[in-house]
């Protein structure tokens, strides 16, 4: 068996319908349907061989999805095949990486992150005794043998399992290699102790990609009062917590989220009466909070993507700038506002913009404290900053 499902099939030959030698070169992935002269008719996830608009020559290989819009993802470059030699390389690679800086008081971080590790379509978080690997659409589905992969995962790490979880949340998570006693996997962040559903969790049970941000607003609020919105298991609230604040508030619309935060406030063992955990829609807390005039030191916003696919930008924008201007009011006067975003399709410049315009309509001032991103085990490729998709920035209020 091999790590791919199509190693042996002949692949396929598309051609380009214009000059896009040098972008591909300097090492963007991804090729739209729109940029090809045809669409070929292929199993989702077929190896493919790029050819030049001009002479035909051949200048990539990747995984091929005609029925998508974004139709090959580059894999190398270098006229390789692809095969198990190719896929050992990235992944070893993948994972050398992270033993190089990864701290060892953290086991829940991401092991293999798509494009940013030359292997398209493929998340692999790490839960401690788990791996959870995740493919981003058919093509990669098509293209990666999710089973062999997981043995070798487990081989190379020694985990006790390897999960698979789809990209449609209703889809059902599977064990693929090993045992695993609990779908809840304890883990630690920084020193911090958390749990993860594997199964039934957000994205693969953890919001991995804020690891460093909540590390940094653990230094910023010692005596502070903090509210986290969109809390979901509590990541930065018990951040605050392990960094002295003195109050934190987790609000959160889905109840079992909020139980979660609650367990991981006790886990963590710290002081029962200092945390209030809320059950509530975000936007109607904020006005009942607004009425009854109370207000927090330091203020998260971490909702989720506003902005799914381009043509919902406009309306994310209001909605973002609707939430940031509701947070904003109730952040005390030098109080911070951590204001974050998921959405590649929104720009960090935009969202700067967008985090201005709520500002000025809540009729304060700001100064940026810091503009952050995801951390290194989420690495983007230079040639592709919508990869670089998180935005985090702290604004000081007056």
């Amino acid at each position: 068996m091999s790590l791919l499902r199509h190693p042996a099939t002949a692949p396929v030959a598309l051609r380009l319908s214009r000059d896009l030698v040098r972008t591909i070169k300097r090492g963007h992935p991804w090729v739209y349907a729109e940029a090809l002269r045809q669409l070929p008719p292929a199993p989702a996830g077929t190896s493919a061989i790029l050819l030049d608009h001009r002479k035909g020559q051949e200048i990539a290989r990747g995984l091929y999805d005609p029925k998508s819009p974004l139709a090959l993802r580059i894999c190398s470059t270098d006229g390789k095949p692809l095969d198990d030699r190719w896929a050992e390389r990235r992944l070893t690679r993948a994972l050398a990486l992270r033993e190089r800086f990864i701290r060892p008081d953290t086991t829940g971080y991401r092991l293999a992150h798509g494009e940013g590790d030359g292997l398209p379509g493929l998340a692999i978080d790490r839960y401690d005794r788990v791996l959870v690997q995740k493919f981003d659409g058919p093509g990669p589905e098509g293209f990666w043998n999710a089973e062999e992969l997981a043995g070798w995962l487990r081989d190379q790490t020694g985990v006790d399992a390897v999960v698979g979880r789809r990209r449609e949340r209703s889809a059902a998570a599977r064990v693929l290699a090993g045992e695993m006693r609990s779908p809840v996997v304890p883990f630690l962040e920084n020193g911090m102790r958390f749990t993860a559903d594997v199964v039934a969790g957000q994205k693969t049970g953890f919001f991995l990609d804020q690891r460093d941000n909540r590390d940094f607003l653990r230094g910023l609020v010692r005596g502070q009062s903090v509210l986290n919105l969109f809390s979901y298991t509590g990541g930065f609230s018990i951040a605050a917590g392990v960094g002295g604040a003195s109050q934190v508030t987790s609000v959160d619309l889905a109840a079992p989220a909020v139980k979660a935060a609650e367990d991981h406030w006790a886990l963590n063992e710290l002081p029962a009466g200092a945390h209030e955990a809320v059950a509530a829609d975000a936007f109607e807390y904020l006005e009942k909070v607004r009425m009854e005039k109370r207000r927090w030191d330091v203020v998260v916003v971490d909702p989720p993507s506003f902005a799914p696919s381009q043509e919902s930008v406009t309306r994310a924008t209001s909605a973002y700038q609707k939430l940031f201007s509701a947070a904003i009011r109730v952040t005390a006067n030098g109080g911070l506002l951590a204001a974050a975003s998921c959405s590649s399709h929104i720009s960090e410049a935009h969202f700067i913009g967008l985090c201005e315009e709520a500002v000025s309509d809540a009729r304060r001032q700001g100064r940026v404290i810091t503009v952050r991103s995801q951390p290194s085990d989420h690495p983007w490729p230079l040639a592709l900053p919508e990869f670089r998709y998180l935005k985090f920035v702290v604004l000081q209020l007056s």
